[in-house]
Order: structure tokens, then C-alpha cells, then sequence
């Protein structure tokens, strides 16, 4: 297909989307089909539609609330301040709602990124304000792959129609994110190429009269000493915003800082007279513990904070998707002073995702989205270790990648099938950080490929008993019937499409040493949908956007945040193709990814609760600190071969489980005869009522409670957190001298007088007599309603549906009712493995949230932390690194 086709698709695309914006009820179907073809005959097209049709469904049904702030209620800041003024032209932000209407955004979503980079605006200080020296700093916490590019973008646009002068964008720490944050400033704020090559306009640029902003560096140059020796600029040479766009290295913010006091500060030092706005995108990515100088958190932040003081007017503006960015989390690894200076003191403001955004919800948290997407790799580890060496010897790729790769050829064809052949589709593998073992993979897949393509050209137009007799077909037919039986095509259809898969399907692989370019906008320009299998490293991970990326296959041991939540390349907008996206992972990756999800989730809830109560960003931050997932990151960092560690914990509104359980006979009945003996006794004398799934004893003395714990036996792996689950009960027990106790057992079994009827459990996990449950969770999601009064179930219904984007109530809304702590206790009946035999006995504790200053002193020993983290990935023997 060629480019002026896609741009009449685009157009009529256009049209259509425009056309349905200004109905006042959601159309259905029909509706858009009809106006689709309308439209269509119009322009005198006629071609396939379908496309352009699941396009407007998507945009009719896209958009994205408005996000919540946390701001210090005693600060004395006017965030009207935007609306007030009416000397305000909205030039650059007016050519960013229309370029990204072009690209076919839902008007909608235009309209909400505008309205929520305005009320980020007003979170700024007005740049035309009175008074000679003022600063502001706030983060903004976004999803991952969920537009915060987009964001910051909006707000760039605003703060330079505003009087913003200096707008400073640090682009994480590796070249290709760099350049990639270039070319998207490029198009959609200075609106001409920045390539040496190729100075044209583009984007925003195309419209007539449009006023150019100026730059200091292109895609080929970060900011350095000859750039800018080269210009001999002064800031106030110009009379439009100047933009740069650099890395969070040590020698280019040296270099930026010896240029502006050099040439732009007055006699006392300072930039008096330009309002700066600095966006440092990634917030949480110079947290990578590594010795590499350039990129010390230590020295990064310190030239950060002494750019901002050479300007008497200065923003500061963190983005990131993970909330346990190094701002809050690392204080070891800043002095007071930058901390101060960097912390987000004037405002956090969380933004919503959009309605059709695919991400950590839908992959992890929700059990019925991620049952159809997420796969489970338990064959890598002979093969391919999670620690090995650069020389490791690769003798054969595990079946798993090469059933998730027949998996992605079968779901690119029903892509096509769907209309979607000018589309990218992507798989990524990222199963070592070391270049000649990515390459050695790669080689594999390459023959592994050459093969199916041969099979494919010999038998897709074969009858089925002729085809089958082929090895690679069965293994086609076989992805096909265990993943895409439902996906709307019959075998005989995908295996007629199959032949166009290979067309344009190349493998690839990308780290800091390659010279191989995964570049999407080439084939774009030709009208091609590339087919393409990425194999890399940490490049893969961070930050590259990877289009149409449909099949993910990852076996890395890193637990740590930041590459955490980074590594979600999979998460992101997957329209049309949602339903036919897998996710493969270790389990060890599924437990703590949805771990993680559960705290992120969490997070965002505790800023709205805060908000509420009228709480400050520091309270936040200090919340932050405290968070029992803040140990996992900071303590790996200060300790030694099993030394121990005091930290301070909070559990406020957190939900803490028994999720390593012992399979040993003895112990499992000690714990039910313990059950037994306090059920008899009603907990105190306590009466129960029954919750339709078990029984509970409301209002038991915490002492009880506390009793019960003690006298559990849990395994010796998790033996320290249940000291902790204690000792927090006990500092709780001036303020909730009472709680509930749930006995979860649904309706099947014997029935046999207290006792429990089991909940099936699949053991995936397992080293000696220590189970590790699936994702890290005992209960199932929505227990902690159980028990609750209808008034309460309401109260938490109302509180999950308020503001501009409702979500259906969790166990956090339910937590938050209930008001006082709920011991939950659990019967495992496990299967999947012949060693392990039920019933095992569990346990959770949940505790209302609302304590922030509340915290008990814990132990950590490295031991413990390495068991929940893994071993860090280190940087500095990352073959793939692209400092």
C-alpha cells in the first residue's frame, strides 16, 4: 500500500471521527458504518473500510478523566492564575490539539490532554508574576507507554504561549530515547526537522506563519561544549522560546550550566529576566544504582539543581510512571540540599489513563484479562539461565520462544485478515543483557523463521491432510487452536493469510552496539506495515517505543523499580488487536509485576485520600518513604552479605499476606487446630455471622487478633514479616482496639464443623517446603467486601465512581470503610504439583488506612531482600548499555 493511500484513509478517518465527535449519545455501530460509508463515497474511496471503522469505534469510545492533585494546602499559590490572564494567545497549543488530530487522536482525548496540561499550567508559576525570584516543583506520575510524552508536550506548548523563555526537556540516560524525545519536539512543538540533513518543515511548522521556537541541539547532537561555543547565543537574543533536549548525564549538564553562567548570567550569577521550565522526563531513571561516573544520582541531581539556581524564575517538573521514583525513594543518594531542592514540595498530580488504554490493570490485576494474555515461561533456565555469562553457549532456544513465536506469525496474519496489513506488528525477546548471547538468539530465530516461511510457501494452500504432515505447520496450527481459536477467522482463512506474514517480517537486534535500526517511520513513509522481531537488552527496555507490538518474551531476573515498571513495553493503546496481545514472562516476573501494579495502584488512590484530608506533597512523600516496597529498592544499596538493617514501615492502607506458606503436614495441622480452637471460642466470644463465602466475627479484640498471629506457624521465609504484621497491629491498638476476623470458605466441600473448605491454589513455585503463591496474592480479589453493611458496600461503590474517571470498586475502597483491621484466614487446596498436599493453612491482615505518621522499626536482612528482589541487574557488566 502506498503513502497517498494511507493518507486518504487518514482523511476519511478524519472526517469520520470529526463527524461523530458532535453527537450528543455514543453511536453504535450501524451508525458508524453508515456514516463511514457516507463518507467514503464522498471522497470517491473504495477501499477497505474496515479499519478506518474500528478506528472511530475506538475514538467514539476513548477518553481520559481529568486526574488528581496534590497540592500543600498551606502554600499561598493561585492555580486560576491561567484563566485570569487574557493576554494569553494559545498559538503553540492550538497547533498541538490540530497536529494531534491529524494523527488521528480522538477529539475527545485532544480535548481532555488540553484540559489537564491546563490545569498542570496553573500548578505553575504565572511567568509574568510580580516579584523577582521565584521556584516551583511537582512531579506528575503517569502510566506506563500512556502518553507522557504527549503530556509534557501539551504542557511545553502552554508554558510557551504563556512566557516561558527557556524550556529545558532531559530525556532519560540513552542516546536512541534522546533522539526519539527529538524528533517528537520536532514535529509537535518546533516544527521543523532538526536533522543537519534535512531542515524542512514538519508538523506544527506546516501551518503558514507559524513562530518557529529555536533549539540547541538535533537528533545527531545532545548539548556540549561546541554547540554551544559554536552559537555564541545569548538567551536573550531571541525573541521566541528556546527548547533543548538532552540526557541526564554529568558532562552534558555541566556543559549547559557553564554556557548559561557564562553568557547569559548577570553580574550576581543569575539569569534574572527568563522564566525556565525544565521537564525531566523519567524522574525515577537516574536511580540506577552504577558506578559509572556520567551517570552518578548524586552528581545528575546536583547540576540539575544548580541550573535551576542560575535562574531567578524556575520550574521544575519530574514525569514518571513509577512512584517510587529515586525523588521520594533514595535519600541516601542525595544530600539534603538537592533533595530539597527536586522534591515535588509544590504539587503531585496524577494522571488518569484512557478508557482504551492497555496496561498494568488489564495485564496483571484483572484475572480475567490476564489469563488470556499473560504466559508463564518454565522451561528457560537449562537453556538459558537468568544469571549467565557473555560467553554462554547457546545450544537450542526453549520450545516456549519458539511457540510464542509461532504464536506471533499466526497473529500477525489474522492482523492482516482484519484489514490491518499497513499496520506494524512486533515481537520483542529480551532474554539476556549480553550482545553476543542476543546475537546467538537471534541466529536461532533466524533459522527457526527461514524454516516456517519454506513450510508456509510449500503448504498454505494445501488441503489440511497434506499441511499437517508438515512439523512448522502443526506448530502454526497449534498456536492457532491454543490462542486464537475465538479471534474470528476459521484455521483454513489464517492459513491462506499466512503466506503475506513474511513479506515484510525482519529480525532484528538492538542494543547500545548494533547498528541495526528499528525504524518504523521508514516503512511508514513507503505505506508498508513492518513485521518485525526485536531481540535485545536494556536498549529494548527503556523507553524505545516498539510499534504494534503484539508478543512479548521475557526471561530477566531485574526486580529492581525502575527497569521494573520500564520493561512494560507491553503496555500502551492496542487498537484492534487488544485480544490477540501475550505477554510471556518467569513466574518470578508475573508475582512481582502484579505486586507492583497492586502498589502502584494503591498509590494513586492514597493521593486522592490525601487530598481529601487536606494533606501536603511532602506527607506524601514521607508516606512514600515508609512504604513497605520502599525497603525492596533502597535496602540492596546499603546493606552487606547478610547484615541486618532497621527500617522504618508503614502499612497504612496497605494489605499484607502470608504468601510464602509451608507444605510441611505437621506445621499445616497446627495451624488448623488453632483455627479450630479460636473459632470454638468465637474469638473472644464473639458471634458469627455468615458472608455467603464463610463466616466472620466482627469487633474482636486486637489482642486476639494479635494472639492468633503469634500462635500461627509460619514458614521460617516469611517468619520476619509476620513480626512486622504484629508489631503494627499492636502501634495501631490505642486507636482500633478492635477488628474483624474473615474465615474465607466458599460454599463446596464436606462441610465438616470448623473447619474450612479449600480455595484451589496452582502451585507454581516451589523450593523445598516453601510454596511462593501465584502473583504474590492469598485472597482472591473483592474478598474484603465480604461482611461488610450494604451502607458501607455503597460508600465504597460511591467513593471508586466519583470524579472524572470512575473505576469499579476494589479492596483499597473496601479497606477504606471498613475502618479497622480484618485478619482474613484461609484454607489452600493446591494442585499441580504431586509433593504438595492440602489442605495449607494462610492468612492476611488488612489495615484501614488514614496512619500516615504512624510506623514501626523493622529488620531487613539482605537474605530476605534477595529472595523478594533477585539479584539486581548491574549496569556496569551490561554488555547492552548505552551510556
Amino acid at each position: 500500500m502506498s503513502g497517498p493511500v494511507i493518507t486518504e484513509e487518514r482523511n476519511i478517518a478524519n472526517a469520520l471521527i470529526s463527524g461523530l465527535a458532535n453527537m450528543k449519545e455514543t453511536p453504535t455501530r450501524e451508525q458508524v458504518e453508515r456514516k463511514a460509508q457516507q463518507i467514503a463515497e464522498l471522497f470517491g474511496y473504495t477501499g477497505d473500510l474496515r479499519n478506518i471503522i474500528t478506528e472511530a469505534m475506538i475514538s467514539v469510545d476513548t477518553r481520559m478523566g481529568a486526574g488528581v492533585s496534590l497540592v500543600d494546602p498551606a502554600a499561598k499559590h493561585d492555580d486560576q492564575w491561567v484563566r485570569k490572564r487574557e493576554d494569553i494567545t494559545w498559538t503553540y497549543t492550538n497547533a498541538y490539539g490540530k497536529f494531534l488530530r491529524e494523527e488521528g487522536w480522538p477529539p475527545r482525548m485532544v480535548q481532555s490532554l488540553s484540559d489537564v496540561t491546563g490545569r498542570i499550567l496553573g500548578h505553575l508559576q504565572d511567568p509574568k508574576s510580580e516579584g523577582t525570584n521565584w521556584n516551583r516543583r511537582g512531579l506528575v506520575i503517569g502510566h506506563v507507554q500512556s502518553g507522557k510524552t504527549a503530556n509534557y508536550t501539551g504542557l511545553i506548548a502552554r508554558a510557551a504561549d504563556a512566557g516561558y523563555k527557556f524550556i529545558i526537556v532531559i530525556a532519560g540516560i540513552h542516546n536512541n530515547l534522546r533522539k526519539q524525545t527529538q524528533e517528537r519536539v520536532d514535529e509537535a512543538f518546533i516544527g521543523r526537522s532538526s536533522d543537519p540533513e534535512d531542515r524542512r518543515t514538519i508538523g506544527v511548522g506546516l501551518d503558514p506563519g507559524y513562530p518557529h521556537p529555536a533549539t540547541l541541539t538535533n537528533i545527531n547532537e545532545d548539548f556540549n561544549k561546541n554547540t554551544a561555543a559554536k552559537s555564541g547565543w545569548k538567551i536573550n537574543d531571541f525573541s521566541k522560546p528556546i527548547i533543548l533536549v538532552i540526557k541526564k548525564n554529568v558532562t552534558t549538564l555541566t556543559a549547559l550550566h557553564k554556557w548559561l553562567k557564562e553568557l547569559n548570567a548577570s553580574g550576581d550569577g543569575r539569569i534574572s529576566d527568563v522564566p525556565m521550565l525544565l521537564i525531566d522526563d523519567e524522574a525515577d531513571n537516574a536511580s540506577i544504582n552504577t558506578n559509572k561516573e556520567d551517570l552518578d544520582p548524586t552528581r545528575t541531581n546536583a547540576m540539575i539543581r544548580r541550573i535551576l539556581g542560575l535562574f531567578a524564575k524556575s520550574c521544575y517538573v519530574g514525569y514518571t510512571a513509577t512512584p517510587f521514583a529515586n525523588i521520594f525513594i533514595n535519600p541516601d543518594s542525595y544530600d539534603e540540599d538537592v533533595r530539597e531542592e527536586l522534591f515535588p514540595r509544590d504539587f503531585i498530580y496524577c494522571l488518569d489513563a484512557p478508557t482504551t488504554y492497555f496496561g498494568a490493570e488489564k495485564v496483571f490485576l484483572n484475572e480475567e484479562s490476564s489469563q488470556s494474555i499473560v504466559r508463564p515461561i518454565d522451561d528457560c533456565e537449562d537453556l538459558i539461565p537468568y544469571t549467565h555469562k557473555r560467553d554462554h553457549p547457546i545450544a537450542e532456544l526453549p520450545p516456549s520462544l519458539y511457540r510464542a513465536m509461532d504464536g506471533f506469525i499466526v497473529a500477525r496474519a489474522i492482523r492482516n485478515l482484519r484489514g490491518q496489513a499497513s499496520k506494524h506488528c512486533s515481537m520483542m525477546v529480551n532474554v539476556s543483557r549480553f550482545v553476543p548471547v542476543q546475537r546467538a538468539v537471534r541466529e536461532f530465530l533466524s533459522l527457526r523463521e527461514k524454516k516456517i516461511r519454506e513450510a508456509v510457501r510449500a503448504n498454505y494452500r494445501m488441503p489440511e491432510s497434506a499441511s499437517s504432515a508438515n512439523v512448522y505447520m502443526r506448530g502454526l496450527k497449534q498456536a492457532f487452536d491454543d490462542e486464537y481459536a475465538d479471534a474470528g477467522f476459521t484455521w483454513e482463512q489464517v492459513k491462506t493469510a499466512l503466506d503475506g506474514v513474511f513479506e515484510h517480517l525482519h529480525l532484528y537486534v538492538i542494543n547500545s552496539k548494533s547498528d541495526e535500526v528499528l525504524d518504523f517511520t521508514k516503512y511508514e513513509k513507503e505505506g508498508v506495515g513492518l513485521t518485525a522481531i526485536a531481540v535485545g537488552g536494556l536498549s529494548l527496555s527503556r523507553g524505545l517505543t516498539i510499534e504494534g507490538l503484539t508478543v512479548s518474551y521475557m526471561y530477566r531476573n531485574t526486580k529492581m523499580y525502575d527497569t521494573l515498571m520500564q520493561m512494560g513495553r507491553w503496555f500502551g493503546y492496542r487498537p484492534g488487536f487488544e485480544d490477540l496481545c501475550r505477554v510471556h514472562l518467569s513466574r518470578d516476573s508475573i508475582n512481582w509485576y502484579s505486586h507492583i501494579a497492586l502498589a502502584a495502584e494503591e498509590l494513586t488512590q492514597q493521593v486522592k485520600r490525601m487530598r481529601r484530608d487536606g494533606l501536603s506533597p511532602r506527607q506524601f512523600g514521607l508516606y512514600v518513604l515508609a512504604h513497605p516496597d520502599s525497603l525492596l529498592i533502597t535496602a540492596a544499596n546499603k546493606m552487606r552479605a547478610g547484615e541486618k538493617v532497621k527500617f522504618r514501615q508503614n502499612f497504612s492502607g496497605r494489605m499484607l499476606e502470608s504468601y510464602i506458606v509451608s507444605t510441611e503436614s505437621d506445621v499445616n495441622e497446627a495451624n488448623f487446630d488453632l483455627i479450630e480452637r479460636c473459632w470454638r471460642e468465637g474469638f473472644g466470644g464473639r458471634t458469627l455471622e455468615d458472608t455467603g463465602k464463610g463466616v466472620i466475627f466482627r469487633d474482636v479484640d486486637t489482642e486476639r487478633i494479635e494472639d492468633f498471629l503469634i500462635s500461627f506457624q509460619a514458614h521460617s521465609q516469611f517468619a520476619d514479616r509476620k513480626a512486622d504484621i504484629v508489631a503494627y497491629l499492636r502501634t495501631l491498638a490505642d486507636q482500633h482496639a478492635v477488628g474483624d476476623v474473615l474465615l474465607i470458605s466458599p460454599s463446596s466441600g464436606d462441610g465438616k464443623p470448623y473447619r474450612l473448605n479449600g480455595q484451589s491454589r496452582v502451585v507454581g513455585d516451589r523450593q523445598g517446603s516453601a510454596w511462593r503463591l501465584n502473583k504474590d496474592r492469598v485472597a482472591s480479589r473483592g474478598d474484603e467486601k465480604l461482611g461488610l453493611a450494604e451502607d458501607q458496600k455503597a460508600a465504597a461503590e460511591a467513593v471508586a465512581a466519583s470524579g472524572d474517571n470512575p473505576v469499579a470498586a476494589s479492596d483499597t475502597h473496601y479497606r477504606e470503610v471498613r475502618k479497622k483491621p480484618l485478619l482474613m484466614i484461609h484454607s489452600l487446596d493446591p494442585h499441580g504439583d504431586d509433593k504438595v498436599k492440602g489442605p495449607i493453612a494462610a492468612f492476611g491482615v488488612s489495615f484501614p488506612p488514614g496512619h500516615y505518621e504512624t510506623e514501626i522499626e523493622v529488620v531487613a536482612n539482605r537474605v530476605w531482600l534477595e529472595r523478594m528482589q533477585g539479584v539486581p541487574d548491574d549496569p556496569d557488566e551490561e554488555e547492552d548499555y548505552d551510556a
